[in-house]
């Protein structure tokens, strides 16, 4: 278990009273995933929350209409920013196999940054399995978006709509795997994952999914 860190709240006068729920709402929101990550979702109190957050606990229930209601947006919130953070990272130019390994680094990246999202993520499906189902939602629905623009590009053959979807899970249980064997120390601590392991990655995405059909 690791020390929490207090949120450093941000300066809200002058700010419209939307900016400023918006920002309280993000603060909660984020103090909720250190809690969570540091004690689980089991022990992620309302009082946790607020103190990280450094709000009150009154304050609390105009964003939230309970504990448990906190717990089911998280996973979503958190996964919006993880694919806002890939998203940015990837140049437009960037197409076929060599935008897939740009995916990954950036998914690793985030990671890197959010380690909470690993407990966040795998705790769900138990304590918040509506958001855990909303959060493959998205990542599929996003995830088929973009191969199928690889589809239309020419870059992907001899893969029919069902079968792309198949890939899509294989993809992203890959990149789960990938990440808490490799990114991860004995102490839970992020590390860079080893290039090989990259390549590894690259040579079955080039060998099979954006090989000539």
């Amino acid at each position: 278990m690791t020390k929490l860190t207090a949120l450093r709240t941000p300066q809200l006068r002058g700010m419209s009273r939307e900016e400023k729920a918006r920002e309280t709402y993000r603060l909660i929101l984020e103090a909720a995933a250190q809690v969570v990550g540091n004690d689980g979702y089991a022990d992620a109190s309302i009082s946790k929350i607020t103190q990280l957050a450094g709000v009150a606990q009154g304050t609390f229930y105009n964003y939230f209409k309970s504990r448990q209601d906190v717990l089911n947006k998280l996973l979503p919130y958190m996964g919006r920013q993880m694919l806002d953070h890939i998203a940015s990272s990837l140049p437009r130019t960037l197409a076929g196999p060599v935008r897939e390994e740009a995916r990954l680094r950036a998914f690793l990246d985030y990671l890197n940054a959010h380690p909470a999202f690993y407990r966040i993520l795998y705790e769900a499906e138990v304590f918040a399995p509506e958001a855990h189902a909303e959060h493959f939602r998205v990542l599929v629905n996003g995830y088929k978006g973009s191969l199928e623009r690889a589809v239309e590009r020419g870059e992907i053959r001899g893969f029919d709509e069902v079968e792309l979807e198949a890939v899509i899970y294989m993809l992203l249980s890959a990149r789960s795997y990938i990440s808490m064997h490799y990114a991860r120390d004995d102490n839970g601590q992020a590390k860079a994952v080893p290039e090989h392991v990259i390549q590894a990655y690259m040579k079955i995405l080039t060998r099979g999914l954006f090989s000539p059909a």
